[in-house]
Order: C-alpha cells, then structure tokens, then sequence
C-alpha cells in the first residue's frame, strides 16, 4: 500500500473522496522557502469544480490548511502537513449500487486488494477528489521552481476531438503564459468548441477524455539517471498516478515509429556559445538525462467513467450479473480540470530530481552555475 512517491523530496496523500478530509505531507523542502498561499489558491481553484455543466455539481471551498512545517509564511525545514476539508459529500447517492461494479472504475480491484474494508463512498481513496491534495502540494514545489528560474506550463493539447492549437518544436520556445478561466489554452478561441463537445457529451449522460500536453522550460543539463531513476520513468510513475491517465509521451512520442533515424534526431547547433539542439523531437531529454532543452511531455485521459447510461455489470455481493443506473454528482469531462494536476505532479517531480541532483540547499540559493 504505497501512497508515498520521492528520493530527495517526498511526497505523502492521505484520505477519501468522502472522508473529513483529504491532505499530503510533503518533506524534504529546506527551510526558508516562501510558501505563497495566494499561488497555492489560484492552482487549487483551477483544479475547482464550478458545478457549471462542465464539472461536476459537487463544488468545494478548497481552503489549505497547513498542519505543520510552515511557520510565519516560510517553511521551517520539517515535514510540511496539509489538509483540505471535505464539505459538500452525499454518501447516500452510492448506497443503492453499493454492491454494483462500475465499469471503468476500481471497484472489483478495490474489492480484490482490499477486501470490501475499503471506503467506497464517491471511489474513497481511488477518488479524483485526492489530487486537490497533490496540487497543493505540487503548487508549493512550482514555486520554487519558479524561483529557480524554471517554469511549468500544461495546456489542453485535445478535448473531444477539439485541438488547441500546437507547441512549436523548435529550440527558442517562449513558453506561452496561460489564458484565464478554466480551460487552460494557448487558443482561448478553442474553448467554445470544447465546451460544446463536453455539454452534448453530458446530455446524453456520457462524458469525453482528451490529451494534456506539458512544457518546462528553464531546466539545466544533467538532470536525472540513465536507468531506473530516468526523467522520463520518474515522471511517468507520477503522471500515471493521475486518475484516468491511460498513456504518456515525451517528445515525439509514438509518432517515432513512422519516423527514420535522419528525421528523429536532433542535430547539435552552438548558439551564443551554448550548445543546443536544432530541433526537439526528444522532448528535452537523452538518455534518461535532461539535455538543457525545453521538456515536452503528454499524457492521454479516458473519458470519465462515471456516466449516466445503462450499463452491464456485476453484483459482487449476489454473485449475479445485472445492470447499473448510475446516480451521484460526476464530470462529463476531466481534461480541464487535469490540467493542473499534471503541471503540479511535473513540478513536485522535477524538483525532487533536482534535489536529488544538487541538494537541499539549492532550492533556497539556487542551482550550480545558474
């Protein structure tokens, strides 16, 4: 039962979907760090419900209070303890199908692992609901990062077969700054189309999934090992972890099975003395190490599975097959809520690897030759 992930800096989650609360510990921060709440709260409100047709109706405050480690607005050095309060539960919407698997979700590997102990309750620890405790988490790391000069930037890349408009390739990306609301685009005018998608999807009570795309820029060379502990592993594990994550990618991905070796290098170039790459099909990363390159990685979510449809399934309890009506408050769409899930886990990822690579005391005094 591993719920904690982290070399250098770890990581700790703790609760259920409807539980008093949900919260993580975060350790291995130095002591000093600014912890910004005003930053922490605008991640936690994009990661919000707005129980607005797009989401689901079950809207929270997701206030974060800090347990312990954070002390007059610095960290103090010691395990950072977070809790975000449970509010707005209605156990009683999964009483009636209790006993029912629903398909898509981890009801009978819960049964399988657990043995019934579990909380079930809105999908209990298995819950989207958890990851508000990993973006509070990951929101701190994202500023450290951020005073360390590296920034972490996700964007909606499809969302019901809608595309938002793509990230170059070449070397001398501007990472693009984000547009408001909720939909993390770097095509605000996609946004539409996607809400259309989404609300047709909902009316015929059944949901969509799409892809997120991620660019850091501002990492150093030499980050990360060749083998087990690569970028690419590391941020993997963590990625996967995203409820309904279903594929990662770096770079060019799966496009390089149709591509010859000529057209899937990166051919070195020197710029003001630097050395680069020309292109970025690698997605910043050469043997499990980063290259100094932006760092480009995607990740595929399935369509929610909670849907209003029939559906066949199971009665685990009577051992019978029979048919499952849904009820309780569910998205029809997770992709862009997700959105700073992912760029927040990224940025808890990165900062660990750092650490492992050059200490606590470089993320207060900044990285070797920066």
């Amino acid at each position: 039962m591993k719920n904690t992930f982290g070399n250098a800096v770890s990581l700790t989650i703790f609760g259920e979907s409807h539980g008093p609360a949900v919260g993580a510990v975060l350790d291995g921060l130095a002591a000093g760090l600014p912890v910004d709440e005003t930053a922490i709260a605008a991640a936690m409100d994009r990661r919000r419900a707005r129980g607005d047709g797009l989401s689901t109706a079950r809207t929270e405050a997701d206030e974060v209070t800090f347990l312990s480690g954070v002390y007059r607005g610095h960290t103090t050095g010691t395990p950072l303890t977070l809790i975000i309060r449970n509010q707005n539960t209605r156990s009683g919407d999964y009483a009636k199908t209790a006993d029912l698997l629903r398909p898509g979700h981890a009801d009978f590997t819960a049964h399988a692992k657990y043995g019934g102990w579990q909380d079930a309750r809105g999908g209990g620890h298995f819950s989207g609901r958890v990851t508000a405790a990993s973006v509070a988490a990951g929101a701190l790391c994202e500023c450290v990062l951020q005073n360390l000069g590296i920034h972490v930037y996700t964007h909606i890349a499809v969302c019901a077969g809608v595309e938002d408009a793509p990230l170059s390739s070449a070397a001398g990306l501007v990472l693009p700054q984000p547009a408001p609301g909720h939909f993390a685009l770097l095509d605000p005018a996609r946004e539409t189309a996607m809400q259309k998608a989404i609300r047709a999807a909902g009316r015929d009570g059944d949901s969509v999934g799409g892809m997120l795309e991620t660019i850091v820029t501002g990492l150093p060379a030499g980050i990360g090992e060749p083998w087990f502990d690569s970028v690419e592993s590391e941020l993997s594990h963590l990625l996967f972890a995203i409820p309904a994550c279903k594929g990662v990618e770096f770079g060019a991905g799966f496009r390089f099975a149709n591509l010859r070796g000529s057209e899937a290098n990166d051919p070195f170039v020197l710029r003001g003395g630097r050395i680069e790459t020309a292109t970025n099909r690698n997605g910043g990363v050469n043997g499990g190490i980063t290259n100094g390159m932006p760092l480009v990685v995607r990740t595929v979510l399935k369509p929610t599975p909670s849907i209003y449809k029939e559906q066949h399934t199971v009665d685990y309890a009577a051992r019978q097959e029979t048919t499952l009506q849904i009820e309780g408050r569910h998205d029809p769409c997770i992709v862009p809520r997700a959105a700073v899930v992912q760029n927040t886990l990224t940025a808890f990822g990165l900062l660990d690897l750092l650490t492992v690579r050059y200490g606590t005391l470089a993320q207060k005094n900044g990285l070797p030759g920066a």
